[in-house]
Parts: structure tokens; C-alpha cells; sequence
């Protein structure tokens, strides 16, 4: 029996609308769930001196935050330009805390730096982003991440208007690191790159990023400062900065199961805690906040693309 052809017509839309339907669906499940195989930190302290210690203590928490959450130290790489565990005026010598009650030294026997002291300079940090090394570079030295990689970045220590300092000797600029995720990008060498700062005037250092799948927050505005949180009286000094400290604070109600998300994370910070005005960036990055678990960025895979 022939079927009369206005009922083929009818067909064939039929078919045609629930193949888009399912594309539509297809799509929004892409956009609100991550592709990655792997999860990979980098983590830098930029500023040297007893008086940073502060710098020091705030890349150690985040350390110890993405290693219990799941991220070995194979795919850490961490980058502290001084070592004030080991400096003469340090009462708890080999020791480094967050807070005045000193419940968790950072700097334990279990920590891995893969570059320190004169080591974490501009030049390096390009170099480690874009993995333009020398064949005989160490491997465990190295960002060996692929298009399957998300990528968190850690930076802290002095900065200014669209500059970060390194060593009080030298400067990176918003630039210099938006253009090395450009090549990152061209080189496919991530999926998703979770970008966070603190420093003065943070959110003027991802304000040039142009790549996509970029997502960015910082700890102070243009012209602002960003503030410690407070001092030890017997360390002497500031031991940790406001913007990193409400961020670990946030992370502590965090396990590797967690479904707690990055908005979730934006909504915790305000002007009260922090002192400074922390920002966002979304405009390059596919996802909606409230779709990223923090676990994508800071914590193990839990699942492998399919």
C-alpha cells in the first residue's frame, strides 16, 4: 500500500522535531555539566619577605584544600617564592599556619613545591602555562593537561592596576597572562580554566582575557585594596588574607562528594567579610555558575567523559 504523500511530509517533520528536541536537550546537558577527564591546580605565591608571610600561608591553604578534595600532587604544581617556614625570625621553624590557634601547620612533610625562591619568576609561570620547555625539563615540572583539562589557577601577592608583581624584582601583566591562555587555548591544552587572585586591585588582572571557557574572580576593584584578616601576636605578622580566608572557610563544608556549587561559592562573599569588593567574571565561560559543582575545579573527577 502506498502511503499518499502529504502523510510522508508529516512523517519526516515529526522525525525532524524530535531530533531537534533531542539536540536541544543533548546541548543543555553539555552546557550544564563539565567534559573532563582530569583536574590539574596551579598554585602562586608571587612575593617574598617575612612581612608576606601572609602570601605564603594563603597558596598553602589552597594547597591543602585541592589535595583533600582529591587532586594529587602529580597534577598539582605549586610555585612559592620564598620560604618563610625555614627564615630566622619564624618562631615554629619549618612550620607555616593560617590561623592563631596554629590547629594545622601547612607546611607538613607531606607538601611537594615544584618551584621555589628564584625559581617562580614571570618567565617561568609563561613558560609552565604554555609548556614551552627544553626537552630535558622535569616531567614533574610540568602542566601536562589536554583539551579534557579543568584547570584551577591560584595567584597571590602584591599587585596594582593590571599587574601582579613577582619578587618585588618584576611584573606580569593582564595581558601577559591572557594572551598565555590564548595559546593554551590554540594548543588545546584545556577544557575549562577556573581563574582566582588576590592581590590589590585583583579584578583588573582578567579583565583582558579574550578565550573561551574562562572563568574568573578576584578580591578587590580597580583602586582598591585587598586586606589581611588578621595577626598573630607571636608569628608577628599578618597569617592570611580576608578574600582567600572566606574562600577556605566556604570550602571547609566541602567533601569530594559535595554538590555545592560556584555560585553557591560568589554568593558567600560580601563586602562585610571581605572588606573589598570581590568580582566575577562570566562572559567567556559556557556554563552558568550555578551549574559548576566546585569539585569540577578543586576537586577529583568523579566521572569520565563518555
Amino acid at each position: 500500500m502506498l502511503i499518499p504523500f502529504h502523510s510522508l511530509i508529516r512523517l519526516f517533520l515529526g522525525i525532524s522535531l524530535i531530533s531537534s528536541v533531542l539536540a536541544a536537550e543533548e546541548s543543555t546537558q553539555n552546557e550544564s555539566s563539565s567534559r573532563h577527564t582530569n583536574n590539574w591546580a596551579v598554585l602562586v605565591s608571587t612575593s617574598r619577605f617575612w612581612f608576606n608571610y601572609r602570601h605564603m600561608a594563603n597558596v598553602l591553604s589552597m594547597y591543602r584544600t585541592v589535595k583533600r578534595l582529591g587532586i594529587p600532587d602529580s597534577q598539582i604544581i605549586l610555585m612559592l617564592s620564598d620560604d618563610v617556614a625555614c627564615n630566622p625570625r619564624n618562631l615554629f621553624p619549618g612550620s607555616v599556619y593560617n590561623n592563631m590557634d596554629r590547629a594545622i601547620d601547612l607546611y607538613g612533610e607531606s607538601i611537594e613545591v615544584d618551584y621555589r625562591g628564584y625559581e617562580v619568576t614571570v618567565e617561568n609561570f609563561i613558560r609552565l602555562l604554555t609548556d614551552r620547555w627544553s626537552p630535558d625539563h622535569p616531567r614533574s615540572k610540568r602542566l601536562l593537561t589536554d583539551e579534557n583539562s579543568n584547570i584551577f589557577i591560584y595567584m597571590t601577592g602584591h599587585g596594582g592596576n593590571e599587574f601582579l608583581k613577582f619578587q618585588d624584582a618584576e611584573e606580569i601583566s593582564a595581558w601577559d597572562i591572557a594572551d598565555a591562555f590564548e595559546q593554551m587555548h590554540e594548543k588545546k591544552r584545556y577544557n575549562e580554566i577556573f581563574f582566582m587572585i588576590d592581590t590589590c586591585q585583583a579584578n583588573t588582572m582578567y579583565t583582558k582575557f579574550y578565550s573561551p571557557n574562562i572563568l574568573a574572580c578576584g578580591s578587590s576593584e580597580l583602586d582598591e585594596s585587598s586586606y589581611s584578616h588578621h595577626s598573630d601576636v607571636e608569628i608577628g605578622v599578618a597569617v592570611i588574607d580576608r578574600f582567600t580566608y572566606f574562600n577556605l572557610e566556604f570550602a571547609e563544608k566541602i567533601d569530594k562528594n559535595s554538590t555545592l556549587t560556584l555560585q553557591d561559592l560568589f554568593d558567600y562573599y560580601s563586602l562585610e567579610k571581605i572588606h573589598s569588593h570581590a568580582g566575577v567574571r562570566t562572559d567567556l565561560f559556557k556554563r552558568d555558575p550555578k551549574d559548576v559543582l566546585i569539585t569540577d575545579f578543586l576537586g577529583n573527577v568523579q566521572s569520565v567523559m563518555n
